[in-house]
């Protein structure tokens, strides 16, 4: 502990005295482990935060946490420099990593739990999509429904939108879409909104009918899979109320028991 102490005074002192600047050294650092960054890290943040993290946002983020498990190491290693072996190295670099890693599972752990209410969420925007389609044509009414969509999905059709701005006339920036969110049935539903911007005016209506009734069967489902975990919920906490109650019924006569053999 001795050396703990005299490596965190030093460091202190250096740092306070401009000797070395260790902010500086995490950023010149930061490029080196560049290429352990996820390639859906830039999109879990997007879904954690609202879909308005920028390019520098997501690297000054991930400068973060590059710091956090250099900080990590650096006191692990003061921390047990008095008995370093094999085994204590392989532990520092694993806490390390895994300080390093802790955000980004805490993103996609946050983005897991939230892909049961996408997936709920998912039907409804579709339905209100299919109304601005009836007025307009599919990038218009997915241009127009940016700002009224859940916040969950304004990134990815932002990108969607951009994509075919750009120019790019394919099925690719629909499937791009459903990638981003691979929930029940969204693969599905980008091809029909695909196949509906294709569409002539004169088979238009077909086809939105068409459409119309897929978003009409994804909404039952929905609401079937709510009232289901409602009941489930409501069976749980019924379960759980009737084992407090008898487990205090059962307390409650056993203490009665001894109570009377006491006697």
């Amino acid at each position: 502990m001795l050396f703990v102490a005299i490596g965190v005074i030093l460091v202190f002192i250096f740092q306070y005295n401009r000797v070395i600047d260790t902010k500086k050294f995490i950023v010149d650092a930061t490029p080196y482990f560049k290429f352990m960054m996820e390639d859906d890290y830039k999109f879990y943040l997007n879904v954690r935060y609202g879909g308005d993290i920028t390019d520098d946002d997501a690297y000054k983020l991930y400068t973060m946490r590059i710091r956090d498990g250099l900080v990590t190491l650096v006191a692990l290693f003061i921390m047990f420099i008095g008995k370093l072996n094999f085994v204590y190295i392989l532990l520092i670099v694993a806490a390390s990593f895994f300080m390093f890693k802790s955000k980004y599972f805490q993103l996609k752990g946050y983005y897991t739990s939230h892909l049961h209410k996408i997936n709920l969420m998912l039907p409804y925007y579709l339905k209100s999509l299919e109304i601005l389609i009836q007025h307009y044509t599919v990038p218009v009414a997915l241009a127009k429904s940016v700002e009224t969509a859940p916040s969950i999905f304004q990134a990815g059709l932002r990108n969607l939108i951009a994509k075919i701005d750009a120019g790019d006339s394919t099925v690719n920036p629909y499937m791009d879409f459903a990638k981003e969110y691979p929930v029940r049935d969204s693969m599905r539903m980008m091809r029909l909104l695909y196949r509906l911007s294709l569409g002539s005016q004169e088979n238009k209506q077909e086809q939105l009918m068409m459409f119309s009734r897929t978003v009409s069967a994804l909404q039952n489902k929905s609401r079937e899979q709510r009232y289901k975990e409602r009941l489930e919920k409501m069976e749980n906490k019924t379960m759980l109320m009737l084992f407090c109650t008898g487990g205090g019924i059962m307390l409650f006569m056993l203490l009665s028991m001894y109570s009377m053999m006491g006697i």
